[in-house]
């Protein structure tokens, strides 16, 4: 028999998860309806909340998240959660197409490898778990600036020197924004003996829950082997383990369920 579920500690997380962005001010009534519960229960939920500290009331008993989950937040560590959840996904993934993938972040200017898996007759890639690259010359790097912000995305393509790796490393500022643009529309980014001569890669994003990009997972064949039906193979498999590790990190209940995006007033 299946452990029965703590409704009150699932209900508060569906409360929690009712705030659509930082700045935002919610009555307690709103957030309930949100989270689809009745006002009552939601009143006294969010004065339980308030009272540890995971949200903090304003002017006119409306409601943001407290410094509590800041103060949580800091105890998870990312690079390893991440890394377990994607363990056995990869490792079916590089066994699938017999290639080296990678998984990684953005930790300030630089592309930190969480994951590293490959079989004996793949691609030798010199890269390690814990190791850090620029981004601009990787299909992984590529996908993370994709998603920042516009101002962040400016400060990095100006600030330092786009060194060239290889014959093939995109240097132009111009040139990498527009493929940046690319990347974001086709959802996907290509390596192609950018990093290294001899090694193409592909590159795709793996969300959260609210369809961010959290990392990026990629996979990496020789030059020569990189047809386009090649390509094409290893860009639908990577699609499905990312979403699958998506899926594993976020799983989704009738509880926790998503929140549409705010819509901001007009000014």
């Amino acid at each position: 028999m299946a452990t029965p579920k703590n409704q009150s500690v699932l209900k508060a997380f569906t409360m929690l998860k009712s705030f659509r962005h930082p700045d935002e001010w919610v009555t307690s009534s709103e957030l309930s309806r949100r989270a689809g519960l009745p006002e009552a229960s939601g009143y006294r939920l969010i004065q339980t909340l308030e009272e540890i500290g995971a949200v903090v009331r304003g002017e006119r008993g409306r409601y943001r998240p407290g410094l509590l989950l800041v103060s949580l937040s800091q105890n998870v560590a990312i690079a390893e959660c991440l890394r377990e959840a994607a363990r056995e996904i990869m490792a079916g993934l590089v066994k699938k197409l017999n290639v080296t993938a990678h998984l990684g972040i953005l930790e300030g200017v630089m592309v930190t490898y969480v994951a590293k898996f490959g079989t004996p007759s793949s691609i030798v890639a010199h890269t390690r778990p814990g190791a850090q690259l620029e981004p601009y010359s990787t299909g992984l790097g590529k996908i993370l600036l994709s998603a920042l912000p516009q101002a962040e995305l400016d400060n990095f393509i100006h600030e330092g020197e786009l060194v060239a790796l290889t014959p093939y490393t995109i240097t132009d500022r111009a040139q990498l924004l527009a493929e940046l643009e690319a990347v974001r529309r086709k959802g996907f980014a290509m390596d192609e003996r950018e990093s290294r001569a001899d090694m193409d890669c592909v590159a795709v994003p793996v969300r959260d829950n609210e369809g961010r990009i959290i990392a990026a997972m990629s996979a990496s064949e020789r030059h020569d082997d990189m047809t386009p039906a090649r390509q094409n193979e290893m860009r639908l498999a990577l699609f499905e383990a990312a979403a699958s590790l998506s899926r594993k990190m976020y799983p989704e209940s009738a509880t926790l369920r998503r929140t549409a995006p705010a819509r901001r007033p007009a000014a």
